[in-house]
């Protein structure tokens, strides 16, 4: 089943009204395609607290423009329910309280139908809204953060649907998915490229969207260092797994060894080993586990560890970006949601001779070492929209890349994903530096 409306690249800088409506119509219309394959029942599933379910997703994406641009620039609009300012709000104390995050799954009505109902609503508003007031550059900007915000829930819903299906034990698919990757494709050894230090530019300098956590740009000295031309394999993880890495606290941050020993982590997120055989969950059900492919659902923790133990480490941040920025690559090299793969795929000796490092974009985030915190020089972005990065920058790590289920026009060199150490449901990989 093909999920995308095309394989084009949307309009990610609007230069007229018409851009920016067939923008918003696009990315609208893509998140409701990836919801088409679920049953009702499954729209409801919330499996843990970080995994929300669909229909919230649906509907919060739908409540963004609508607090923060149809309740600010459109006299003639009526909310459908005031209610959803509670129900539907993520964690934006300056428009109301949200309701609990834990409890998301919880809430049967709206029905799955109002829900659309809703976001049809909503669509009417804007269009109109967007068509009446072309010139107006704060509704401009809004709805083009609006659109970005949307994408970044279009790839929760893939990790959050695969998640919610992954705990049944009838392993249910979300779809047919096209074949990821050859069982057993020639895999290069990896090698490590050498990067030769000194001062670089860091961060965002382009003319179309940005998030504000990816400015200003900013001056980095790197000391010379070498990074790994291709992701860390399942045969490679799975080395480390059969070596008793999981039971050896001299690889683990305290932390990471606590969590692992507390919640019995033996393996990644998704691999199940029954019988002897290793196998792993997709979003087209559970396959046997393919060697070739990066490993992928592993914690900060795992990454970290498993570069412990190979005698490596994670690289840095600006290390990734600046490498990107050197061998000039776009995110077009990737696998991205585009190509209906919804899973990793492996490398070739082909694709390393013609990019020198592969996997740089798409397949897996890419952990780093780097602690999420903000660029010299930051700050949050204007009024009511003060809470979109800012109040997140402790506690957690960024990652780089993308990875299978992020729409291609949604990603760039400076992009800055960031999780808890521990989160494993995110399509997150290694890769390895020295």
């Amino acid at each position: 089943m093909n999920l995308l409306l095309d394989q084009e690249i949307a309009i990610s800088n609007p230069q007229s009204t018409e851009e920016l409506v067939e923008q918003y119509k696009r990315i609208r219309e893509r998140t409701e395609v990836l919801a088409k394959p679920l049953a009702t029942e499954d729209y409801m599933i919330q499996a843990m607290t970080n995994a929300s379910p669909t229909k919230w997703h649906l509907a919060h994406v739908s409540w963004f423009f609508e607090a923060f641009i149809l309740k600010d620039f459109e006299d003639k609009y009526k909310p459908v329910n005031e209610l959803y300012n509670y129900l539907f709000n993520s964690y934006y104390q300056d428009v109301g309280i949200p309701f609990p995050r834990a409890h998301r799954g919880d809430v049967s009505r709206p029905t799955v139908k109002e829900v659309y109902d809703f976001r049809n609503y909503i669509n009417d508003y804007m269009i109109s809204l967007l068509d009446s007031k072309p010139t107006n550059d704060s509704i401009k900007i809004l709805t083009i953060l609006g659109g970005n915000h949307e994408q970044q829930h279009q790839e929760l819903i893939m990790t959050d649907i695969k998640y919610n299906l992954g705990i049944n034990p009838m392993f249910p698919k979300y779809t047919d998915i096209d074949a990821a990757s050859p069982r057993s494709p020639d895999i290069p050894e990896m090698e490590f490229v050498k990067f030769d230090g000194g001062l670089t530019e860091i961060g965002y300098t382009g003319e179309g969207f940005a998030f504000d956590n990816e400015m200003p740009v900013r001056k980095v000295y790197l000391n010379t260092y070498k990074i790994g031309n291709r992701l860390v394999t399942n045969a490679e993880y799975l080395g480390f797994i059969e070596s008793d890495a999981y039971s050896n606290s001299k690889y683990w941050l305290s932390e990471g060894w606590d969590k692992i020993r507390n919640e019995n982590w033996t393996a990644p997120l998704h691999w199940h080993n029954i019988s002897g055989e290793w196998y792993s969950y997709t979003l087209g059900g559970l396959q046997k586990l393919n060697l070739s492919e990066p490993v992928t659902h592993v914690s900060y923790y795992e990454a970290d560890a498993f570069a412990k133990w190979s005698g490596k480490r994670l690289p840095t941040e600006e290390e990734w970006e600046n490498t990107v920025k050197i061998l000039d690559l776009q995110p077009e090299t990737g696998n991205f949601i585009e190509s209906n793969h919804l899973h990793p795929t492996a490398t070739s000796f082909e694709e390393i001779e013609e990019h020198k490092i592969v996997q740089l974009y798409g397949d897996v985030w890419e952990w780093s070492a780097s602690a999420y915190l903000p660029y010299p020089g930051f700050s949050v972005l204007a009024e009511g929209i003060s809470e979109y990065n800012g109040k997140f920058m402790s506690s957690q790590f960024v990652l780089r890349g993308g990875s299978c289920v992020t729409p291609i026009d949604h990603i760039r060199r400076t992009y800055r994903n960031f999780w808890h150490p521990d989160t494993r449901f995110q399509f997150s990989g290694i890769r390895l530096a020295k």
